[in-house]
């Protein structure tokens, strides 16, 4: 697949202030919330074959992501965060970032919001390693064909706050006004900033833009995050959200206020606290292959992170993970490394990942990216990066169980899928 990034307008949103129910939605307050979630399972583009050249892509725009909500975290509590000491980032800079729309052949999620009066319609990723939304702008022309834009003058609820911001992005940086209007999601209504800044963007990027669903202390805008100011207005029934993942049509879904019991077997429900508000960051057991443990990722840290689709992992437990499997070869090009492995035995190569003392295992479906274009060997879902001495949990192993959020008490739940 060829890419291409292109650059385009777009309005940045955090939310603020408190939710109340849209008119047409009053007998929805204090029932769970169900969005169905479409798939894009651009990452093996539906033929299970992988480009070099998108996955180094998907990894350097991981570490760009991380650089950029470290530097907020800094900004918004005035110390660094504890997992950023290998991050390049400009801590004195007001709201500076790197955040793009990129499909970077990228497994995606995404589901719909309603935004303006009248409301208007679209489609998100929702990214539990972030915590801002953007939508396309009506200032974004070709790159956004096809993508529905938000107008604040066709929005009659839409404000302008008189407030400029400069945001740095990449190499370059751009300004713009900020917004405010409201947005609509499972029910749902919020008061939300806009922010209009010129972004990247990938015309193969199926949604029309991403919903950050971690805390405000990583927030790049300063702004309440979507969940969290739904949670504040204590009409939801549980401080929960909950996640299927699947690349199978219809068969992926959130849901806002609690979780959906139907997907998981109850009696595997394990939480793991969340030991630093910011990401979804929790201590990990251990990772483990064919009974055998891998003694560097013992109590390591992971955030647990929906928008991303390799688990990454620091290079000592991505190398002691790769060190006895016959044939895996590691990929390097700068900080970034992954692994290919004889596609005849990938298969019974997979992970375990514990947590809370309990062991999920990882299907050869979601280890397994597919074969590379110019060999008989196949991609591994566990890369790594020199720059990080944590673990991004991923969609390759959050596709194997449902995920539950609990914000009230700050931890993160898993469950085997029915």
């Amino acid at each position: 697949m060829k890419f291409a990034a292109i650059r385009c307008a777009l309005f940045v949103v955090a939310v603020v202030g408190s939710p109340t129910p849209p008119p047409n939605a009053h007998s929805d307050m204090g029932r769970t919330q169900h969005i169905l979630l479409n798939s894009r399972s651009n990452a093996a583009n539906l033929s299970k074959v992988f480009d070099p050249r998108t996955v180094w892509e998907q990894l350097g725009f991981v570490y760009r992501k991380y650089s950029a909500t470290m530097g907020a975290y800094q900004r918004n509590t005035g110390s660094p965060h504890s997992l950023s000491s290998r991050f390049d980032f400009h801590s004195a800079a007001k709201r500076n970032g790197n955040v793009s729309l990129v499909n970077y052949n990228a497994d995606l999620w995404y589901g719909e919001i309603d935004v303006g009066t009248p409301p208007k319609k679209f489609t998100v990723v929702f990214d539990t390693g972030s915590s801002d939304l953007f939508l396309p702008s009506t200032e974004c022309s070709v790159s956004c064909a096809g993508h529905t834009q938000y107008d604040p003058v066709a929005s009659s609820s839409a404000k302008d706050s008189g407030q400029p911001f400069v945001l740095t992005y990449g190499a370059g940086e751009t300004a713009g006004e900020e917004y405010v209007d409201d947005v609509f999601v499972g029910g749902y209504e919020v008061a939300a900033w806009m922010y209009s800044p010129e972004f990247s963007k990938d015309g193969s990027f199926p949604p029309d833009g991403l919903s950050g669903l971690a805390f405000r202390e990583i927030s790049e805008f300063e702004g309440s995050p979507l969940f969290q100011t739904l949670d504040e207005s204590g009409k939801l029934p549980q401080s929960v959200f909950g996640f299927k993942l699947s690349t199978t049509p219809g068969d992926s879904e959130m849901v806002i206020g609690g979780t959906n019991t139907d997907l998981y077997h109850s009696d595997t429900l394990t939480y793991v606290a969340v030991t630093d508000r910011g990401y979804w960051q929790v201590e990990m057991d251990v990772i483990s292959r064919l009974g055998q443990e891998v003694i560097e990722s013992q109590a390591a840290t992971a955030i647990i992170d929906t928008g991303t689709t390799f688990v990454i992992t620091s290079y000592s437990i991505a190398q002691s993970y790769y060190a006895n499997i016959s044939g895996a070869t590691a990929h390097t090009e700068g900080a970034d490394t992954y692994w290919t492995i004889p596609c005849d035995t990938i298969n019974s190569t997979v992970p375990t990942f514990t947590f809370g003392r309990r062991a999920f295992k990882v299907s050869a479906q979601t280890y397994n990216l597919g074969p590379d274009v110019l060999s008989s060997d196949c991609l591994a879902g566990i890369a790594a990066s020199s720059e990080m001495d944590f673990t991004i949990i991923g969609d390759v192993f959050l596709q194997n169980v449902y995920s539950v959020f609990d914000y009230a008490n700050t931890r993160v739940g898993f469950a085997e899928l029915v």
